[in-house]
């Protein structure tokens, strides 16, 4: 199954783009536009601590272990290249629902 450029299968897991809006309020991960995630993250860009959250939303909305998230590009940009350590087929679908059904 090929998905939106938001998210694409590698050999040992899933790479994903996120936009992050920081200070939005509270954390969530939701379908963006077709070439990125849209992530909002309570956390302010202060030393890391968007970053840490967003890898701790990834890690959380994907069942895995925030060991299993890394920043791959991006750390101090708003739009960011994230690889997802596990099984690319199950980390796929949950990429899939996460934007749901296609018309």
């Amino acid at each position: 199954m090929i998905g939106p450029a938001a998210w694409r299968a590698v050999d040992d897991g899933l790479a994903i783009a996120v936009r992050v809006t920081p200070r939005g309020g509270r954390d969530a991960l939701a379908a963006g536009t077709p070439e990125h995630f849209a992530a909002r993250l309570a956390a302010a860009p202060v030393d890391g601590a968007a970053n840490a959250g967003l890898v701790a939303l990834v890690a959380k909305t994907f069942g895995v272990p925030k060991r299993a998230v890394t920043i791959i590009s991006g750390d101090t940009a708003r739009l960011k290249r994230l690889h997802i350590a596990g099984d690319s087929t199950t980390l796929a679908e949950i990429a899939s629902a996460l934007y749901g059904p296609r018309a």
